[in-house]
């Protein structure tokens, strides 16, 4: 009789394995007994972490919360800046600190937490102020949201090379992407049915946001993490420029983080299609719960199907993405042309297909990075690259705000021919995956 398998191990089989008994390609033993709990556990914490992310989302939620309460524009325009360069370019100073951890599920467990508190303040500036007080307090909730994403954004793909085996990263990040992204639905349906009342629903998911993250938090902390290894735990400048000899060591990293620059044209795009969409008039748009819906559809419909792509052949995913992304705006550019941006579909359609092509290449990134990168190198392969797209980012808002003079339209072309060149570099990474 065969033995009684438990709920975790049918859950895990149902989503991740396509036979049973699998042997493990890259992880120890004890990681590869403890795979089911592993996956679960990384499936629900980084869906808690999503989730929050869309709850909150500075592009959409927070300038509407800042607007709002009547914060001036120059502090509503320096939401996404703070965001994502406070993410990002501490990182290549961070890594070696987390390398010096055995276990580097604390650090994203306490990052998780750190996130939930940059939540809650931004909850208290908007349940108490008003004008600038409250936006400079919103941005300073902000800043340590954006630090302790910095740390989690480290220790994530370490741990995940550690605890999930390659060939089911993609899946279980694809996983909880998907979920999380019917959880954000639910909200953006709510703002639509509920306008009137979508001051207090935002607070009300300011909070839930903070539990989410606290919660993700201590869900990870339960992860079966093999110790690893803890040298190069230096910091500070030293390490940093140190750490950017790799770039001269692994042209495919190179490589890699060039391919990654030229995608966050996908990233940069839905602004100014928002902005195209309401130079002609369109009103599809302008409510907070359909540019909500629109990002949460797309996370919902393609999360699962990037992730098992990305598990088959990530570079063939970030190849895909580039040329969809490329074709989506395009198509916004056709519909502009033949007048249809006023239209109550066109536009919308046109979002939708640039947000799918982004869920595409957050997961292929991923999951690329962490297939690519030495075992003992992931957490400072990722600070490198992480660190230089936040230079980039910061670079593209440049960019684009000249690019923005010439027109939506301009702009929006110069991103297709980013996201197809991103294509083309792609092409010239080598195969990682064992699909």
């Amino acid at each position: 009789m065969a033995p009684q398998r438990s709920a975790v191990t049918i859950a895990y089989e149902a989503l991740a394995t396509d036979d049973d008994g699998r042997v493990c390609k890259d992880i120890s033993d004890e990681a590869c007994r403890q795979r089911p709990q592993n996956f679960l556990r990384h499936a629900v914490s980084l869906g808690l972490s999503k989730a929050a992310d869309g709850l909150s989302d500075p592009k959409l939620v927070l300038s509407w919360l800042m607007t709002h309460l009547g914060a001036p524009a120059t502090l509503i325009g320096l939401l996404v800046p703070i965001r994502e360069a406070g993410a990002l370019l501490p990182q290549l100073f961070t890594a070696a600190r987390i390398r010096a951890m055995a276990q580097r599920k604390w650090a994203w467990a306490a990052a998780a937490i750190g996130q939930g508190i940059g939540a809650a303040i931004i909850l208290v500036a908007g349940l108490t102020l008003q004008g600038a007080a409250a936006g400079g307090v919103i941005l300073a909730g902000l800043a340590v949201l954006a630090l302790s994403r910095s740390v989690a954004s480290v220790a994530y793909k370490d741990v995940l090379g550690k605890t999930v085996d390659k060939g089911e990263r993609g899946t279980v990040t694809g996983v909880a992407a998907t979920w999380s992204s019917m959880l954000v639905i639910g909200f953006a349906l709510i703002l639509i049915l509920f306008s009137e009342m979508r001051a207090g629903l935002v607070l009300g998911a300011l909070g839930l946001a903070a539990g989410a993250w606290v919660l993700a938090g201590l869900v990870f902390a339960g992860l079966a993490e093999d110790k690893g290894a803890q040298s190069g735990g230096a910091n500070g400048w030293e390490a940093a420029i140190g750490n950017l000899r790799y770039l001269r060591e692994d042209p495919q990293l190179t490589r890699f983080i060039v391919t990654r620059g030229l995608l966050t044209s996908i990233a940069l795009a839905p602004p100014y299609l928002v902005l195209l969409a309401s130079s002609a008039g369109g009103a599809a748009l302008a409510g907070l719960g359909a540019l909500v819906l629109a990002s949460a559809l797309a996370g919902l419909l393609s999360s699962y199907v990037w992730g098992r792509l990305a598990d088959r052949s990530s570079r063939r995913v970030l190849i895909w993405t580039g040329l969809s992304g490329a074709g989506a705006l395009i198509l916004t550019l056709i519909f502009a042309a033949l007048g249809l941006a006023e239209s109550f579909w066109a536009m919308p359609l046109a979002l939708f297909g640039v947000m799918i092509a982004h869920q595409g290449v957050r997961l292929g990134r991923s999951t690329y990075l962490v297939d690519m990168a030495p075992r003992d190198l992931r957490a400072v392969y990722t600070a490198i690259a992480n660190t230089l797209i936040g230079v980039i980012l910061l670079a593209s808002g440049v960019f684009g705000a000249l690019a923005s003079l010439a027109g939506a339209g301009t702009t929006l072309a110069l991103f297709a021919l980013m996201a197809a060149a991103a294509a083309w570099v792609a092409r010239g990474l080598k195969e990682v995956s064992d699909g």
